[in-house]
């Protein structure tokens, strides 16, 4: 059983002690999240708030699902690697946030600085961070190729084929590489065979997952439009989201389709909504975890309280 592998549970709080520099640049880290964040959300438009305001509970819970595959298959995949507690997970969401707020793949690296300041909880963070994100890449490229692929052959309105047509071809070239890429497993992958094999499985569960989430919250904003539409915006995300160091896909998407089919697209304004809707959650994942270090550092007896440096990284991861 993965959950019952390592019995013993690593102590989260146990870190390595900051030195001056990492303790200014953790602050700084993190007023640019939140800084980077709340200057997206300064620039909603009038449509776009109107519709996230006339959507049902329904639409909200979908995208709160949605919104969970992500940390929580990372916490199956580093639960098993790592033996990372539930309680762990905080870091994960965090992740989570960082790539798509502030910059792609600078989640990755903030998970493998705090993964390496945690002395029990693993030896060589570097290796399981860089594996797990080259199969995720791998199977996005797939699931990005699959998606337009089938959309090429769904989409029955002219003017969506003209849309995404030109980014088929790069997709396919950068799917190719990607892929090839397990051709050198022996020398590009550090971790098992049998550890691969599992990232692998749940990271395509959590893809398939998302893709019917993404699918299932656009229906419900908007029943009245076609799913072959749905399936076109879809392959649209995908390939977005492959461009590295991009964030907000939904809002890249939205743009081309305005671009593409002008401003009366109402599913254009539906993914400039859920762009927003995404950057509001993780507004309130960075503010509701960074309260909680605080609060967890405030409670503790005078005696076991760590230095005020530490205290501060701590609340400023």
């Amino acid at each position: 059983d993965v959950w019952d592998r390592h019995p013993p549970e690593p102590d989260l709080a146990a870190a390595r002690p900051p030195s001056s520099w990492s303790l200014g640049v953790g602050c700084l880290v993190s007023a640019g999240r939140l800084s980077a964040i709340c200057l997206q959300l300064a620039q909603t438009s009038a449509a776009v708030t109107t519709l996230l305001a006339g959507l049902s509970p329904v639409v909200f819970l979908s995208f709160a699902l949605l919104y969970l595959t992500q940390p929580v298959a990372d916490l199956i995949i580093y639960r098993r690697l790592w033996n990372l507690p539930v309680s762990g997970i905080g870091a994960l969401f965090r992740k989570t946030a960082i790539n798509e707020a502030v910059v792609g793949y600078a989640g990755e690296l903030y998970l493998y600085l705090w993964a390496r300041r945690r002395a029990d909880l693993t030896s060589t963070p570097f290796a399981a961070v860089k594996d797990v994100n080259i199969i995720s890449a791998m199977m996005g490229f797939a699931f990005t190729l699959a998606a337009l692929c089938l959309a090429l052959a769904w989409a029955k309105a002219p003017d969506l084929g003209r849309v995404f047509q030109p980014v088929l071809w790069p997709a396919i070239v950068v799917t190719v590489i990607a892929l090839s890429v397990l051709a050198f497993a022996r020398r590009v992958f550090s971790l098992r065979r049998s550890d691969l094999v599992f990232v692998t499985l749940v990271h395509g569960l959590r893809l398939m997952a998302a893709c019917g989430l993404v699918i299932l919250t656009w229906s419900l904003a908007l029943p009245q439009v076609a799913l072959d539409v749905w399936i076109v915006l879809l392959a649209l995300t995908l390939a977005g989201a492959r461009i590295p160091f991009i964030t907000n896909t939904n809002l890249l998407v939205a743009n081309v389709v305005l671009v593409g089919m002008g401003p009366t697209a109402s599913f254009a304004v539906l993914l400039a909504g859920m762009a927003v809707a995404t950057l509001g959650a993780h507004l309130t994942v960075i503010g509701a975890l960074g309260a909680q270090d605080l609060w967890r550092v405030i409670r503790k007896p005078p005696q076991l309280r760590r230095s005020p440096r530490a205290a501060v990284a701590d609340a400023t991861e």
